[in-house]
């Protein structure tokens, strides 16, 4: 998962979403072990607490979930609810402002459809 860094959004926040990458392609299957807070410190030396934030995020989503004394691990549904995430930021991020300004523009329904 090594990659530098942005200055563009949160550390936690990219931490928490190259996590989120490996899930969804594959690079990190259900039940694999994920870098501790030490070793995302380590890493890209940032604070652990700062990896924290990010890991605690997924926990609270349940993608990944803690196994005391052993680690961090990807669940089992994990890809599904990332998924499932995605599938309705996309609606509001790209599907919602495509039809907008496509109705702004004049492009029917159809005209849309034969585009896409």
């Amino acid at each position: 998962m090594k990659h530098s860094l942005s200055d563009q959004k949160p550390i936690f926040q990219q931490i928490r979403e190259r996590v989120e990458e490996a899930i969804l392609d594959g690079i990190l299957q259900p039940e694999d072990r994920i870098p501790s807070t030490n070793e995302f410190a380590k890493e890209y030396q940032i604070n652990p607490a700062t990896a924290g934030k990010g890991v605690n995020e997924l926990v609270d989503k349940g993608v990944i979930y803690k196994k005391r004394g052993v680690g961090m691990f990807v669940s089992l549904d994990a890809r599904k609810i990332l998924i499932n995430e995605r599938k309705e930021n996309f609606v509001e991020q790209y599907i919602e402002p495509l039809k907008t300004e496509a109705k702004r523009l004049g492009i029917t329904e159809e005209d849309l459809r034969k585009m896409l």
